[in-house]
């Protein structure tokens, strides 16, 4: 498994990835126009040539990143490659010099064995609520918050 930089040629799976979870309601949706436009904020997980998986890594202020639009397809969940996309990310989030990173998700377990703590959404600051007002669940949130610390 290869964990890359997405690039353009990468963009229709992602929407691919993206849109299957949306449709079940489990994560937002993504417009190619999105991809297209924060295609840098974006990983892939590759095998043998396939992009199998994607995460974005959005820095929202000097200390704080969000990982976002973590997606495996679904005969290669539970292989590892969504741990390897949040690693990634929290090591981009490193070199960035951020000092936390903090995803929503559905799947807190899944984050907390990557070392991730649950926090109340409350404690996150004003910025990180954007996407919130395009959410169709904006008045009941079912995410919860978790972060981790990565500094050097």
């Amino acid at each position: 498994m290869v964990i890359r930089n997405a690039a353009v040629k990468d963009v229709e799976t992602i929407y691919s990835l993206i849109s299957r979870y949306a449709q079940l309601d489990k994560m937002l949706f993504r417009s190619k126009a999105y991809i297209f436009d924060n295609l840098q904020m974006f990983s892939v997980a590759e095998i043998d040539g396939q992009v199998v998986g994607c995460c974005a890594l959005m820095v929202i202020w000097s200390d704080l990143a969000e990982i976002k639009s973590l997606a495996v397809a679904e005969e290669y969940q539970n292989k590892g490659i969504g741990k390897a996309l949040v690693e990634n990310a929290v090591e981009q989030a490193r070199n960035l010099g951020v000092e936390k990173v903090f995803a929503l998700t559905l799947e807190p377990a899944f984050f907390e064995k990557q070392g991730f703590n649950i926090v109340d959404k409350k404690t996150l600051p004003m910025k990180v609520w954007s996407d919130c007002a395009r959410c169709p669940k904006q008045e009941n949130c079912d995410e919860t918050a978790v972060e981790k610390e990565v500094r050097k």
